[in-house]
């Protein structure tokens, strides 16, 4: 291949900026930043995770989750507390108004999903996830 507009891999980044763009959009009518519906997510599933925890479950660096972190104890969405048995651990919780966010993140996010493959049939749905499976696989045994 000779011309790197022909790779996968700058049609990947350009498919990633453009549903960067629709996220931020989405989320920025609930006030949120992207991103922060992933550490959100992540509380959903479990609350009270440390900042650690957060930053491996998201594959960033510890000082980006601080920031992010920071960022959304200011907008009232969590809070951190020191961890009862060691007060070197900063533990993450939700607050009240996070916890409304969701179901609105989650419509955000089908909503975005469903626009992304539309005319895509349940087959070829399927073999995107596969797929795209398969690409970070690669990546991630580097």
């Amino acid at each position: 291949m000779s011309e790197i507009h022909e790779s996968v891999g700058y049609l990947l980044a350009q498919l990633c900026k453009s549903h960067r763009y629709q996220a931020d959009v989405g989320l920025n009518a609930m006030g949120l930043h992207v991103g922060q519906e992933m550490i959100l997510a992540r509380l959903w599933e479990e609350d009270g995770l440390s900042q650690s925890q957060l930053a491996g479950a998201l594959c960033v660096e510890p000082p980006t989750v601080t920031k992010m972190l920071t960022r959304m104890e200011r907008g009232g969405l969590v809070e951190r507390r020191a961890d009862a048995a060691d007060a070197r651990v900063s533990r993450v919780y939700l607050t009240d108004t996070s916890r409304n966010l969701h179901t609105h993140v989650n419509a955000a996010w089908g909503s975005l999903e469903t626009n992304m493959l539309r005319g895509f049939d349940p087959d070829e749905q399927l073999v995107l996830r596969n797929l795209l499976q398969r690409l970070l696989a690669n990546l991630a045994a580097e």
